[in-house]
Formats: C-alpha cells, structure tokens, sequence
C-alpha cells in the first residue's frame, strides 16, 4: 500500500489532500495474475541515475506503475512534465494533488539529454494536468518536442497530454509540434467519470483525439482505458465504436490497481481471458494496435509497439 504522506519533499504535507479525510475504500485480495519483479536490477539503477542526475521526474515513480522494474531494466522511462502537482484530484490516480509550481525553463533541454544519454528509439512524455496555466502547458510540450528533435533527430516522440478542458487553441499549438504519436487516455466510460473522473468530460475528450486527426492525419493517435472499475462490458465496447469514430489508431485497456485505501476501490479483477476477448473484439472493430492485459499501461512496450503500429499501417494502406 503507498503512503498517504509525501515524506520527501514536505513531511507534513499530505500526498492527496482531498483525500485524506475519505473513508477507507477496500479493494479484494490481488489474484495470482498481477505479480512484478522488484526493481532491483543494474539496467534499473542506471535509468533511475540518469533521472535523478537530470533533475526530471518520471510517471513510473509518481503514479506508481507496476512495470517500473522491467522498463527500467530496459533503460524505457515515461517522462512526467511541468512538475510532480496536479490541479486535478482523480479518484484513481496517485499523482500528488495540490497547487504547482511554475514551470522549469530548462525542463525541455533536460528531457532531451536524458533522451539522449538513455539512448532511446522512442520517447513518452506526460504531464500532470495544469489547469492553472492559460494554455494548459501547450506551449511547454511543443517545446519539450522541439527540443528532443533537435537533440535526438532519430528519436520518435510520443505523448500522453491532459485533456487541455476550456484551453482553446491549445491543442492546435501540440500538434503543430509534430509528435508521431498524440495519445490521450479516456481512463474509464462515460458512466464512471463522475467518481473516478470528476474534472474531465468525456465526449471533450474523443473530441479532442478527434481533432489531432483532422488537424494532422499523419500523427497517429491512442488512447486507453483501466477496467476493473465497476464499469459494464457493453459500456466497454462502446468506448471502442467512440474511439473509432474519432479515427483512433491504438487501444490499450489495463486493470486498475488502488493505489492507497484512500483511491478509488477496484472492483473487480478482471481474468486474462477476458482481456484476450477484448483485444480481439477491439481489433474487429478497426483498431490498428490493440494491448489488453491485466498489466497493460500507456507507456508499456511503447517503442515496440510504435513499430508495430507503423507496420500496421502500411498494411492497411496496400
């Protein structure tokens, strides 16, 4: 269980303040399908070395992914922009909440020489949501891309943006960057946004992936969901037609962990047959890429699937 208390940076300051006074939310025992390796290899120490040294911080750490040890290992590490403070309070998340700091000019030569010095084909970099800036942190991601081109012009550049809610012509400034991959997760379906998505709007969102494709049809666009949330198959099945009527290229669904007894409560887990019969329903549904399984996050195997997804594509255009 991850701690409440942000013992690093403040001892007195809670992790999640608005959540410190909810009740406890228990979620059932882990089945025998979810189990990770410590992260304790040498490839790992590296890649958090690299990280440190550059003064960056990573999703990996913040929301607690469980595949840190193996991407790691693998020098593969998804790069969280604009600080380590959302201004969003999602029920599932468990990136610290509260008022952030302003933004590090430096922060995009950083990323770029950690690019650079991890030796990455393929690059994801996130954000915390940063509804206190007048662009949402647009123009920060365009220059984070710029940035990584000019210093790794061989690097692939993907990203995982905030949903930019009431920031017009934000989105515009992103794309025009030129990312090759534009990804932005839905995080659950439309019935479950209230409790575990409060600050998004769903059909703002497919809207939104949209727009990448009518901006720019080149780039291609993902998004991704957590199941295990109390959330219907049929509901599920629906987000799919939802995404592809936004012409979305690459599907990932992942079981949802609770980070703290304080999150959101999972509540159910789902087996890996399951998922196997999603990947293939999304798949007949018109989905280039698709990745389901209980471990299944954004970032996951995003170089290898960058390559398959670009395969895909020139298929489909034969």
């Amino acid at each position: 269980m991850v701690t409440l208390i942000d013992t690093i940076s403040n001892p007195l300051r809670p992790r999640h303040p608005e959540k410190v006074n909810r009740p406890d939310a228990l979620s059932p025992p882990k089945p025998d399908w979810i189990r990770v390796r410590a992260p304790n290899t040498r490839g790992y120490a590296d890649t958090r070395n690299i990280v440190r040294e550059n003064g960056l911080v990573t999703v990996c750490e913040e929301a607690g992914c469980p595949n840190i040890g193996e991407c790691w290992d693998k020098k593969h590490a998804t790069f969280m922009i604009m600080g380590d403070t959302c201004t969003r309070a999602c029920a599932f998340c468990n990136v610290k909440t509260g008022m952030p700091g302003s933004l590090d000019a430096h922060e995009p030569d950083d990323v770029a020489d950690a690019t650079f010095k991890l030796g990455l084909s393929h690059v994801v970099v996130t954000s915390v949501d940063r509804d206190d800036l007048a662009d949402g942190g647009a123009e920060h991601f365009a220059q984070t891309i710029s940035t990584i081109r000019a210093r790794c012009p061989a690097t692939t550049i993907e990203i995982l943006t905030p949903d930019f809610l009431r920031k017009d012509g934000a989105l515009e400034v992103v794309v025009a960057a030129r990312p090759d991959v534009f990804n932005h997760n839905l995080e659950t379906v439309p019935s479950r946004y209230l409790s575990v998505r409060p600050g998004a709007r769903y059909f703002h969102s497919i809207r939104l992936l949209q727009r990448v494709k009518e901006i720019d049809p080149t780039i291609f666009t993902k998004s991704g969901i957590m199941v295990g949330l109390g959330e219907e198959r049929h509901e599920v099945l629906q987000v799919m037609d939802d995404l592809r009527s936004a012409d979305v290229d690459f599907l990932t669904i992942g079981q949802y962990l609770q980070p703290t007894r304080k999150h959101h409560a999972v509540m159910r887990y789902i087996p890996p047959d399951e998922f196997e019969g999603l990947e293939k329903v999304a798949y007949t549904k018109g989905f280039l890429m698709v990745s389901a399984s209980p471990l299944t996050r954004s970032s996951h195997h995003a170089g290898e699937d960058f390559a398959k997804l670009k395969a895909a594509r020139a298929a489909a255009a034969r």
